[in-house]
């Protein structure tokens, strides 16, 4: 068996890079060149040897022109989700295109009029809010029920929602971002069982579907049967848990013909169907055995991290409760003890004076929590931890 050194440093600052060098959003400059960035969902490791090493095979082709995208492909993907997930595809099924969020943009165009609604779980993944907006829909919130650390749907709730006639699609997130969940069979099942009584869409972003954190299973929303199949369009990416996210590739999954018709018409409403030369060759690098050896030590890294982020918010900050995390590498923890001071302010007091960025909850449109990546070696991530531990003391004293 092979092993991956996750603990080793690699440069990001200069290259031009989101995380690591984008300018804050705010008022004055804000020095960034010591800052530890713990926000946008990217992480700071090395991307597998057999990744790097296909891209650079394809790379020393003296030719950058417009490519298809290979058999091989499809069939690494069929391969990839039968032994790992359970989950039948059929290779039609497959629609490629530049990403997660366009694909979602694609599918909401194809099935929802300006002015229907869409149904999310809040708090949601940011581009869920902007998908909707930008699809001239409007939002039909279904908050999540936060007690003792996690999170739970409120079925109730979300079967009246989806009896409303307006409401054709939901917009669902598995692995849930940001709340750490990973959705059980049972959940999945009451979700489908009511979507299919009120003829409702499932459009399920499967995008941390690797990121699962040691007695959870994922489980593709589509897997559960044909009757939860025929009513789902999957959507997911290699990108986010091997790192590959600049390469842009993901896929939309659907068994329906007339539905991948309307699909495939929406993405070149939206003109991503062209993909570049090197997203292909990182997913079939990535779904191998190498690639699986890869994803288990990353996994067990990641889990290390975040016990790492239990035991110094346990001892240092006991007021600010951390969700548990099931999947993703994105923990969720709870700032009510600032005594309704607006998270985006505490984001930006603790990027000025902690130098480190982590996510306001606002984002994902829920206010008194914030979002940490984990996704980094252990010694940045102990420090950027102890930079928030300073931070979150003194907004404490103050409030």
């Amino acid at each position: 068996d092979m092993r991956f050194d996750f603990d080793k440093i690699a440069s990001r600052r200069g290259t031009a890079c989101v995380k690591w060098d984008e300018r804050p959003p705010y008022e004055g400059s804000i020095d960034t060149s010591d800052v530890i960035p713990m926000w946008v969902a990217d992480m700071d490791f090395e991307v597998a040897p057999c990744i790097s090493k296909a891209v650079q095979e394809r790379a020393m082709h003296p030719v950058y022109g417009y490519n298809i995208v290979p058999d091989v492909y499809y069939d690494t993907i069929v391969d990839w989700f039968s032994k790992r997930h359970g989950w039948s595809i059929d290779p039609s099924w497959i629609l490629y295109t530049t990403g997660v969020v366009p694909a979602m943009s694609a599918v909401i165009k194809a099935f929802c009029r300006p002015g229907s609604k869409v149904v999310a779980l809040t708090p949601a993944y940011n581009c869920f809010f902007s998908s909707i907006r930008n699809n001239d829909c409007v939002l039909a919130e279904c908050p999540l029920v936060y007690k003792d650390g996690t999170h739970t749907i409120d079925f109730e709730l979300f079967e009246q929602i989806c009896s409303d006639p307006d409401c054709g699609l939901f917009l669902f997130c598995n692995p849930h971002n940001p709340s750490g969940r990973v959705w059980t069979e049972e959940e999945l099942r009451r979700i489908g069982d009511i979507c299919i009584r009120h003829n409702v869409i499932v459009a399920s972003d499967e995008i941390h579907c690797e990121i699962v954190m040691p007695g959870h299973k994922f489980i593709p929303f589509a897997s559960l049967g044909q009757e939860y199949q025929h009513i789902c369009v999957t959507m997911n990416s290699s990108s986010k848990a091997f790192n590959t996210a600049g390469l842009q590739i993901a896929n939309i999954i659907s068994d329906n013909p007339l539905w991948r018709e309307k699909i495939n018409k929406a993405i070149n409403i939206n003109e991503i169907c062209d993909v570049n030369p090197f997203g292909h060759v990182a997913l079939v690098a990535a779904y191998s055995e190498e690639g699986a050896q890869w994803l288990s030590q990353l996994n067990e890294y990641i889990w290390g991290n975040y016990q790492l982020l239990l035991e110094v918010f346990g001892r240092e900050l006991p007021d600010f409760p951390v969700c548990s995390l099931e999947g993703t590498y994105l923990a969720w923890f709870d700032c009510s003890a600032l005594r309704g001071m607006k998270t985006e302010d505490v984001e930006e007091s603790l990027l000025r004076n902690e130098k480190v960025w982590i996510n306001t909850g606002t984002m994902y449109g829920r206010d008194g929590f914030m979002r940490i990546n984990l996704a980094a070696p252990r010694s940045l991530v102990a420090e950027g931890l102890r930079r928030i531990v300073i931070g979150l003391k003194r907004l404490q004293a103050d409030v």
